[in-house]
């Protein structure tokens, strides 16, 4: 028996392609060629970060009962319309922390060390006429993390080993942990070089740092966000780096991507990459992998391997 599935999002080409070598018949919800396919569809799949899954989508797809997911995040998929209809979601959790947590150490010895300023000094010849300045060492620094889940645990033993004085903020002291614990986003600042952002994103978190939390930081703090954009204030932290109240940046997420503000772009100071904390083909296989058992796994008995956390009454 074919199963038919309907394609919410892109998605990787590999992904595609095992999708069809395991004999299903994928439409795309965007190009729907068949004009029944909606009533032979019996899942969803797609990037949770992308995929757009509303009430009126669910209402066009009757025997849809699953919703399968690459990704740990589903800001578009209406959670509520698809438990009202039976329908089981899954995700991929668990797989980002260390990846993350490389790119968090990479982006703190990029703007504290300036390599990136420093390649561009070596092109541009300038080394001929001048000597590079003088930065100040990673190692031994202050390092606090804002988040203490999987990525921030996962950064702060990678900063054991730079011997980093560690200090987190979280909802609530995380028991058996040794390090400081502070209350507020601004008190953790206050006492770090470097302020790591690792928390979700949610209503909650939206602006979590702001102009209070970046003056805290100060001019000799660095702020480094592997999280999601919409956690940090991107016009307060713009004000800061062009008024110099924080040293630095280094900066995987942003609040329009892929559109980032030229003031960032033009800024010296600060590193820039394009959203890559999970971008490893190790990572990337994994997840496409678990999002694949997941299907199969429900289609052939009904059950899964990750469904979504189940969310308070």
């Amino acid at each position: 028996m074919t199963h038919h599935i309907l394609q919410v999002s892109s998605l990787p080409i590999a992904v595609y392609k095992k999708l069809q070598e395991l004999g299903y018949t994928v439409h795309d919800h965007a190009h729907i060629l068949d004009p029944e396919a909606l009533g032979k569809v019996r899942a969803m799949v797609g990037m949770g970060d992308m995929a757009q899954v509303d009430r009126k989508l669910l209402s066009m797809v009757p025997h849809v009962k699953l919703i399968a997911l690459i990704g740990e995040n589903y800001p578009g998929v209406d959670v509520e319309a698809a438990t009202e209809r039976g329908i089981t979601i899954t995700h991929t959790p668990e797989m980002f922390g260390d990846d993350a947590a490389d790119l968090a150490m990479g982006l703190m010895l990029a703007v504290g060390r300036r390599i990136a300023h420093a390649d561009r000094f070596v092109r541009n010849n300038n080394w001929i006429d001048e000597s590079y300045p003088l930065v100040q060492r990673l190692s031994g620094a202050r390092l606090g993390l804002l988040g203490f889940g999987r990525v921030g645990r996962a950064v702060a033993r990678r900063a054991a080993g730079f011997d980093m004085r560690i200090a987190y903020c979280a909802t609530a002291p995380k028991p058996g942990v040794a390090h400081p614990f502070c209350a507020t986003p601004a008190e953790l600042a206050a006492q770090s070089d470097y302020l790591v952002v690792a928390v979700p994103s949610h209503a909650g978190t939206r602006s979590l740092v702001n102009s209070a939390v970046l003056q805290a930081l100060g001019p000799k703090g660095y702020l480094i966000n592997v999280a999601r954009g919409p956690v940090v204030d991107e016009a307060a932290l713009i004000a800061a780096l062009q008024s110099r109240a924080i040293a630095g940046a280094g900066l995987d997420v942003f609040w329009d991507e892929p559109r980032v503000p030229a003031a960032l772009r033009q800024l010296s100071q600060v590193v820039l990459t394009p959203h890559i904390g999970s971008a490893t083909e190790e990572t990337r296989l994994a997840l496409a992998d678990l999002m694949l058992a997941n299907l199969q796994s429900f289609l052939e008995g009904g059950e899964v391997l990750t469904p979504i956390p189940q969310r308070p009454a």
